[in-house]
Order: C-alpha cells, then sequence, then structure tokens
C-alpha cells in the first residue's frame, strides 16, 4: 500500500502596528482559508490601538491555533517578522507565510501555494490590488546598484513561474530549512528594503519564485501616480529615511557577498534619491520630508563605517544561531 505523505505544516505570520480593522478583516479571511494552515502567528509591535482587543476575542473561536507575540516596542515590520519567524520556527513550523496586516488571503491561498513547495523554498504568488486588478510585482534586483528594477511585459507568457532574486514579505512562502540556512530578517532595517534583501539572500541559497497564482487582495487604499509600467505610491517621513539610511545595511550584504561596486551602488543610491522625490512632488504635491532622505543619506554613512557590523547569521537545526557562530560572535 502506498503511504500518502501529508503537506508540510503551513504557518502564517502577521505583523501588526495600529491597524485593528485591517487586522480583524485579515483573520476572518485566514478563517475561510481551505484547506486551512496549521498555525497562525501574530506579532503585535506595541500597538496603541484596539488592536490587543481584538486578538484577544479572536484566539477564543480562532480554527487553528493562534498566538500572539506582543513586543515591548514598535520595531517595524523588520523586527516583527525576525520575531515572528522565529517564533514559528521554535513551535515546528515548516512553512512559514508572511505578510503585512493590510492585505487578505484568498479561500484556496493554501493549496494554490503548496504545489510549488516541491520545487522551490521561496514563493511568492500574485496579489489583487485594492480595485480587484491584478497588482504589479515583478522585479529583480541589480547587484551593481543595489537596487530592484520592474521587469516589463508579460512574465507569465511562456511559463506559470517566474523566476526572480527580491523578496517580499506582503505574502512570501518560505521554507524553515531555507530560514536557518539564511538566518532571520534583518530586524535593522525597520522598514523598507529588508524583505527585498531576504528574498536575495534566499535566491543565493536557491531559486526564488513568483508563481500565477492569486492568493492575497491587497486592502489598503494609497495616493499613486501611474508610471506606464508600476504604480508609485505616497510615502511617510519614517519611509524616506529608511530608504536612503537602510542603503547602508544593503551595501553592507552586498560586501560580504562580494557583490559590491562602489561606483555603481552610488549611482543606485542617487536613483534611490530620484525616486523619493519624485514620489514627494508627484504623489505628494509637496517637498516637505525631503530633508529625511539627507539624515538617512547621513544614516547609510555611519552603517558603513560601522567596524562591528556582522550580517545576520544562519540558524542551527533548533532555529538558534550554530555553535561556529556563536563562537566567532563571542
Amino acid at each position: 500500500m502506498d503511504v500518502v505523505q501529508e503537506p508540510a505544516p503551513l504557518t502564517i505570520v502577521i505583523t501588526t502596528f495600529n491597524r485593528s480593522s485591517y487586522l480583524t478583516a485579515l483573520l476572518e479571511s485566514v478563517k475561510r482559508l481551505d484547506p486551512a494552515p496549521a498555525a497562525v502567528v501574530v506579532v503585535d509591535n506595541a500597538s496603541t490601538d484596539e488592536t490587543p482587543e481584538v486578538l484577544e476575542a479572536a484566539r477564543a473561536g480562532f480554527p487553528v491555533p493562534l498566538a500572539v507575540l506582543r513586543l515591548e516596542a514598535n520595531t517595524g515590520g523588520a523586527g516583527g517578522f525576525a520575531a515572528g519567524v522565529e517564533a514559528a520556527l521554535d513551535s515546528g513550523a515548516q512553512w512559514l507565510w508572511l505578510m503585512d496586516d493590510d492585505v487578505e488571503v484568498l479561500p484556496g491561498a493554501v493549496a494554490a501555494l503548496r504545489k510549488w513547495t516541491g520545487s522551490y523554498d521561496c514563493i511568492h504568488g500574485r496579489r489583487f490590488d485594492a480595485g480587484g486588478a491584478p497588482f504589479f510585482w515583478q522585479h529583480r534586483f541589480v547587484p551593481f546598484l543595489g537596487v530592484h528594477l520592474p521587469v516589463p511585459g508579460n512574465v507569465f507568457r511562456d511559463s506559470p513561474v517566474f523566476d526572480t532574486n527580491v523578496g517580499c514579505f506582503e505574502g512570501m512562502l518560505i521554507s524553515a530549512d531555507q530560514v536557518r540556512r539564511i538566518g532571520l530578517p534583518d530586524a535593522r532595517y525597520f522598514i523598507n528594503g529588508d524583505d527585498v534583501v531576504y528574498g536575495w539572500l534566499a535566491s543565493l541559497d536557491r531559486p526564488v519564485a513568483y508563481v500565477n497564482d492569486f492568493v492575497i487582495r491587497k486592502v489598503r487604499v494609497q495616493r499613486q501616480i501611474d508610471l506606464g509600467i508600476r504604480h508609485l505610491n505616497d510615502s511617510s517621513d519614517l519611509g524616506r529615511f529608511t530608504a536612503m539610511r537602510n542603503r547602508g545595511h544593503t551595501a553592507r550584504y552586498l560586501q560580504v557577498h562580494g557583490r559590491y561596486h562602489r561606483y555603481g551602488f552610488g549611482l543606485g543610491t542617487f536613483l534611490t534619491a530620484g525616486k523619493e522625490l519624485l514620489r514627494l512632488v508627484a504623489v505628494e504635491h509637496s517637498l516637505r520630508g525631503a530633508g529625511r532622505l539627507w539624515a538617512g543619506w547621513r544614516g547609510a554613512r555611519r552603517i558603513l563605517r560601522d567596524q562591528t557590523w556582522s550580517p545576520m547569521a544562519p540558524l542551527s537545526a533548533s532555529g538558534q544561531p550554530s555553535p561556529e557562530t556563536r563562537k566567532q560572535q563571542v
């Protein structure tokens, strides 16, 4: 008799901060998943709204185990996912589906993603935008520039899989084994660029897939302009600051992997600043906040001069830094 192999357990990891209404809708959509995930981990980034009450009420009747990890301070999306991924690993998760709080999952999403888990360790499904149209997400990271660039055209014309080398925490599915090989998401990013670099690190280990299956719907509406190949959304002073400051972390990862090009990276920094200025002028119709770009650039320079900086370390099978890594850190 043939033995039927059970699908590997999948844990959803959600990071939230002061978006209780979005979180409520997301959790309701998770309840409708068929098949259901094995568990859900929600990281509350020290929310000051009704999020704790929403989570307490949800836990009472949730159809699968719902773990809540409340942090003492807001660590941003990067810190939230680092904590959530670590908690999921500790609970025995074999696959981790990472998502922000301002999306909803589609009922058949788990089955749609599972059919790819035998071929890839890092998978991204497609998304609908708030209006129900396909959301543009097809990029490749260019190490020479240290930025990710859009890929034009129909990337699914000849294949249901588009091999890429970037990540997005708005729906990344990643195996626990790969997390152990590449380490936790880097909490130092706070927001902006953390998932791009994490996907690039994953691609150095094994190919990263973008598959032609719709699994998520974005629900938060943002101001934006249409650039033809993609849309440019509004941002915030914090977003502008981290867009530039985190260039320092990205440069250090490129240096570690021997892919850093000083002049190419400088051009990428110039393009990043230009993009943020265009966002300010064309989307937000203001130049207020431009100073945060300069402050972020200075922050990046400090990171590049930091002699104590080191990359996130691979994990052992237990989910903790390996003994070799501990020796290096000591």
